[in-house]
Protein backbone atom coordinates (compact mmCIF):
# COMPACT_ATOMS: atom_id res chain seq x y z
CA UNK A 1 0.00 0.00 0.00
CA UNK A 2 1.31 3.19 -0.89
CA UNK A 3 0.87 6.01 1.55
CA UNK A 4 0.22 9.40 0.10
CA UNK A 5 2.77 12.43 1.63
CA UNK A 6 2.22 15.21 2.85
CA UNK A 7 -1.43 15.45 3.94
CA UNK A 8 -2.60 18.94 5.19
CA UNK A 9 -5.55 20.68 7.40
CA UNK A 10 -5.86 24.17 8.28
CA UNK A 11 -7.92 26.23 9.96
CA UNK A 12 -8.38 29.76 11.21
CA UNK A 13 -10.82 30.18 13.95
CA UNK A 14 -11.70 32.26 17.51
CA UNK A 15 -11.23 29.83 20.42
CA UNK A 16 -14.24 29.37 23.39
CA UNK A 17 -15.09 26.14 24.82
CA UNK A 18 -17.46 25.58 22.21
CA UNK A 19 -15.04 25.86 19.07
CA UNK A 20 -12.10 23.31 21.12
CA UNK A 21 -14.51 20.27 21.73
CA UNK A 22 -15.82 21.20 17.70
CA UNK A 23 -12.52 21.21 16.35
CA UNK A 24 -11.37 18.51 18.57
CA UNK A 25 -13.98 16.46 16.70
CA UNK A 26 -13.10 17.52 13.09
CA UNK A 27 -9.41 16.75 14.02
CA UNK A 28 -10.76 13.35 15.01
CA UNK A 29 -12.80 12.80 11.50
CA UNK A 30 -9.24 14.25 9.55
CA UNK A 31 -7.11 11.48 11.53
CA UNK A 32 -9.20 8.56 10.87
CA UNK A 33 -9.63 9.84 7.25
CA UNK A 34 -6.13 9.53 7.30
CA UNK A 35 -5.81 6.13 8.62
CA UNK A 36 -4.50 7.54 11.87
CA UNK A 37 -7.25 6.25 14.14
CA UNK A 38 -4.65 5.22 16.94
CA UNK A 39 -3.32 8.45 17.09
CA UNK A 40 -6.59 10.53 17.56
CA UNK A 41 -7.12 10.73 21.39
CA UNK A 42 -3.89 11.42 22.20
CA UNK A 43 -3.93 14.50 19.49
CA UNK A 44 -7.08 15.37 19.93
CA UNK A 45 -6.01 15.56 24.08
CA UNK A 46 -2.66 17.39 23.44
CA UNK A 47 -4.25 19.86 20.88
CA UNK A 48 -7.01 20.50 23.16
CA UNK A 49 -4.54 21.18 25.69
CA UNK A 50 -3.12 24.10 23.40
CA UNK A 51 -6.45 25.48 21.96
CA UNK A 52 -7.34 25.67 26.01
CA UNK A 53 -4.03 27.41 26.57
CA UNK A 54 -5.26 30.41 23.86
CA UNK A 55 -8.52 30.48 25.64
CA UNK A 56 -6.91 30.96 29.13
CA UNK A 57 -3.48 33.24 28.19
CA UNK A 58 -4.38 35.12 24.96
CA UNK A 59 -7.99 35.59 25.33
CA UNK A 60 -11.29 33.88 23.36
CA UNK A 61 -11.36 37.19 20.96
CA UNK A 62 -8.19 36.42 19.04
CA UNK A 63 -8.09 34.40 15.84
CA UNK A 64 -5.34 31.54 16.19
CA UNK A 65 -4.43 28.77 13.33
CA UNK A 66 -4.48 24.83 13.54
CA UNK A 67 -2.91 23.04 11.14
CA UNK A 68 -2.21 19.40 11.31
CA UNK A 69 0.59 18.14 8.50
CA UNK A 70 1.10 13.98 8.12
CA UNK A 71 4.24 13.62 5.43
CA UNK A 72 3.31 9.77 5.84
CA UNK A 73 5.73 9.18 9.24
CA UNK A 74 5.08 12.41 11.16
CA UNK A 75 2.49 13.87 12.38
CA UNK A 76 2.61 17.43 13.61
CA UNK A 77 0.16 19.75 14.96
CA UNK A 78 0.23 23.60 15.25
CA UNK A 79 -1.74 25.95 16.87
CA UNK A 80 -0.39 29.71 15.87
CA UNK A 81 -2.23 32.80 18.19
CA UNK A 82 -1.39 36.67 18.50
CA UNK A 83 -0.38 35.85 22.20
CA UNK A 84 2.81 38.07 23.35
CA UNK A 85 3.80 35.63 26.14
CA UNK A 86 5.86 32.69 25.54
CA UNK A 87 4.01 29.18 27.14
CA UNK A 88 6.18 27.54 29.80
CA UNK A 89 6.55 23.97 31.03
CA UNK A 90 4.98 23.65 34.85
CA UNK A 91 5.44 21.37 36.68
CA UNK A 92 1.67 20.76 37.81
CA UNK A 93 1.02 17.96 35.29
CA UNK A 94 -1.38 20.11 33.05
CA UNK A 95 -1.11 21.95 29.81
CA UNK A 96 2.41 21.66 28.28
CA UNK A 97 2.93 18.70 30.54
CA UNK A 98 0.60 16.87 29.37
CA UNK A 99 1.26 17.90 25.74
CA UNK A 100 4.60 16.61 26.09
CA UNK A 101 2.91 13.43 27.83
CA UNK A 102 1.28 12.80 24.44
CA UNK A 103 3.69 13.59 21.98
CA UNK A 104 7.40 12.27 20.48
CA UNK A 105 8.42 16.38 20.61
CA UNK A 106 7.32 19.59 21.14
CA UNK A 107 8.20 22.99 20.97
CA UNK A 108 7.69 26.77 20.45
CA UNK A 109 8.95 29.64 18.40
CA UNK A 110 8.22 33.12 18.08
CA UNK A 111 6.84 34.77 15.11
CA UNK A 112 6.11 38.48 13.80
CA UNK A 113 2.49 38.50 15.08
CA UNK A 114 2.92 36.25 18.09
CA UNK A 115 3.72 32.49 18.54
CA UNK A 116 3.68 29.23 17.31
CA UNK A 117 3.59 26.02 19.99
CA UNK A 118 3.57 22.52 18.25
CA UNK A 119 4.09 18.74 18.82
CA UNK A 120 4.82 15.51 16.84
CA UNK A 121 3.98 12.21 16.71
CA UNK A 122 5.61 9.48 15.33
CA UNK A 123 2.37 8.22 12.89
CA UNK A 124 3.28 5.45 10.41
CA UNK A 125 -0.22 3.86 8.75
CA UNK A 126 -0.07 0.25 10.01
CA UNK A 127 0.77 -2.39 7.77
CA UNK A 128 -1.47 -4.92 7.47
CA UNK A 129 -0.77 -8.47 8.65
CA UNK A 130 0.99 -10.81 6.01
CA UNK A 131 -1.49 -14.18 6.11
CA UNK A 132 0.21 -16.93 5.54
CA UNK A 133 -1.14 -19.44 3.22
CA UNK A 134 -2.46 -22.28 4.97
CA UNK A 135 -3.65 -26.38 3.72
CA UNK A 136 -7.11 -26.56 3.71
CA UNK A 137 -9.18 -27.98 7.15
CA UNK A 138 -10.08 -31.65 6.22
CA UNK A 139 -13.46 -31.93 6.94
CA UNK A 140 -14.99 -35.42 6.30
CA UNK A 141 -16.77 -36.41 9.05
CA UNK A 142 -13.63 -38.82 10.28
CA UNK A 143 -11.27 -35.92 10.73
CA UNK A 144 -14.14 -34.16 12.81
CA UNK A 145 -13.73 -34.84 16.80
CA UNK A 146 -15.84 -35.89 18.97
CA UNK A 147 -17.81 -34.15 21.35
CA UNK A 148 -16.18 -34.54 25.33
CA UNK A 149 -19.41 -36.00 26.01
CA UNK A 150 -19.46 -38.51 23.11
CA UNK A 151 -15.93 -39.36 23.55
CA UNK A 152 -14.93 -42.62 24.78
CA UNK A 153 -13.89 -43.16 28.31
Amino acid sequence: MTVPLDRHYLVELQVSAERVSQLRRIVAAHLRHWNLELHVRPVCRALGELLTNVHRHVGGDNECVVELRWTGRHLTVAVADNGEGMPRLLATGGGLSRVMALSDSWGTCRTDDGKVVWFTRYAEVPRPARLLPRAPLDTTPEARPLPSAAAPA
